[in-house]
């Protein structure tokens, strides 16, 4: 086991080897479906309640950094963990296999998609989902809940005050994610708290590969799904908007009526939901495209995974 798993302090554990890791998110990116609130609930259950390798809370570390950081829930979580047991190597490793199943489902569909222009049976597969969708995220969300806040009045008051906001806006407002947890974190530590060095990120804007696709238009995929991982906070649903005001409005790659069922392949197909832009890029670049958005849209997240979480985990275990 690695030094980092061996530094977790987690009690009743049992020991869980990256291969092992990386078979658990191979299954859970080729059949978890429900989002990413269902995700995270998935691997609470599995990786924690029933495997037992993690403890509470070291997976409620792995969520917090997950929910500070912008990009897709699920995705920096399992690669927290995949750090957590394997360092950047082992988050590179388990992102890339709970995403290549999911990227390769979207991929076909978005084949057949351009070949008989358009699948009028997706939309309809996605309403009927819903129902079910829905209640799987409902349960995860009661579940997290649980395990997040359990008892403590100060994160049910910053809950509370977060769920109003939101509520109000109806967007996520990133002032509200970082006033939370500064204010937690003083009433934490009161006065004793100092701040302490920590290194700067910086965030690539893509990684294009060697591809006949025009080349204007890739780099132009990249940067924007770039920005699109390392800006929006909340989850993968929450990239949904942004991603309609650029693809559609914006730059009018996609029709209305083309991205609705992108969102719906993405929703129809097990994994991170977020893979719908590997849909988005095969439409406007074809296989090239999809490559290039899914790997723009990705790279942040794993940046501002593995680049925080030694010195995210020194401080969140430093006491008062």
């Amino acid at each position: 086991m690695s030094e980092t798993a061996e530094a977790a302090g987690q009690g009743d554990t049992r020991p869980c080897s990256l291969a092992g890791l990386v078979r658990y998110f191979l299954w859970l990116g080729a059949t978890g479906f429900g989002g990413p609130i269902a995700l995270v609930g998935f691997m609470q259950r599995d990786l924690v309640e029933r495997r037992r390798w993690f403890g509470p809370d070291e997976y409620r570390e792995g969520l917090a950094l997950a929910q500070l950081a912008p990009g897709p829930l699920a995705a920096q979580l399992a690669m927290y963990m995949g750090w957590a047991r394997g360092g950047p190597f082992g988050a590179a490793v388990v992102g890339l296999a709970f995403v290549v199943p999911s990227f390769v489902m979207v991929l076909a569909l978005a084949i057949v998609y351009v070949r008989f222009d358009g699948l009028a049976w997706m939309q309809g597969a996605f309403y009927g989902i819903g129902a079910a969708v829905i209640a799987i995220i409902a349960r995860s969300a009661l579940k997290l809940t649980r395990l997040t806040l359990a008892r403590d009045g100060l994160l049910w008051a910053l809950f509370a005050v977060a769920a109003v906001v939101t509520a109000w806006t109806e967007s996520e407002v990133v002032w509200v994610f970082v006033g939370s947890g500064l204010l937690a974190m003083l009433v934490r530590a009161g006065p004793a708290w100092a701040p302490r060095s920590a290194a700067g990120l910086a965030v690539a804007p893509s990684v294009l590969a060697s591809v006949p696709a025009p080349a204007g238009i890739l780099w132009r995929i990249g940067w924007y799904f770039a920005e699109a991982g390392s800006f929006v906070f909340g989850s993968g649903l929450a990239i949904v908007p942004f991603l309609h005001g650029g693809v559609v409005k914006d730059f009018g790659w996609l029709s209305e009526r083309q991205f609705l069922d992108a969102v719906a392949v993405a929703m129809i197909t097990p994994g991170p939901v977020v893979i719908t832009v590997g849909f988005i890029g095969f439409l406007v670049a074809g296989p090239a495209g999809a490559v290039v958005a899914a790997l723009a849209t990705f790279l942040p997240c794993y940046l501002l995974t593995v680049l925080p979480a030694p010195h995210f985990r020194r401080w969140s275990r430093a006491g008062p």
